[in-house]
Parts: structure tokens; sequence; C-alpha cells
């Protein structure tokens, strides 16, 4: 991706990849629509989804995908409680692949 860009080809199989991560580690898996939300993201694009459709999911497609592509990534969100909550449950997925 960071010779080619994000072509269909690539994100798929970038998407892939994250959405096999995801589930060894968290044990959730990305369902069709999120990975549609996340394509939307990472090509610039808002999705807009409902309260526990899995926004914090989608946002981990596009996160991975552009930190992978050598973008700088940053995720911001207003919401203390999910920050708090997201922010472990990631640290824990960083522990358990060192």
């Amino acid at each position: 991706m960071r010779r080619q860009g994000f072509t269909d080809e690539l994100v798929a199989r970038a998407f892939a990849a994250i959405r096999e991560a995801s589930s060894r580690t968290l044990g959730l898996r990305h369902h069709d629509v999120q990975l549609m939300g996340g394509w939307a993201l990472l090509h610039g694009r808002i999705a807009e989804m409902e309260t526990g459709e899995g926004k914090t999911l989608v946002a981990t497609l596009a996160a991975c995908a552009a930190a992978a592509a050598g973008a700088a990534v940053h995720v911001i969100t207003v919401n203390d409680y999910l920050a708090e909550r997201d922010s472990q449950t990631n640290a824990r997925c960083s522990d358990s692949s060192a």
C-alpha cells in the first residue's frame, strides 16, 4: 500500500488481516457493514452508525490499514468512557502480541 495506494485488492487483504487479528486477540469479528464503514473512513468519507454498531471496531480497520501504508494515524474521541474502555481493550492486544 505504501507504493500502490489503497487499491481494492490491497485494502481487502489488509482488512482480512485486521479482521483475523481482531478475532484472535479480542474475540470480535468485523461484520460486513463494519468492513464497509472502514472502507469509507479509509477513503476520507464519513460513516454514520448507530450506538452499538461497532464504531470502534470500524475505526481499527481504517487506522491499521493507513498505518500499514505509512500514514501517521491519530484516533480521537470526545467520549471519556469509550476512550478509557478502548485503550484498556487495545492495550491487552498489544500485550498479547509481545
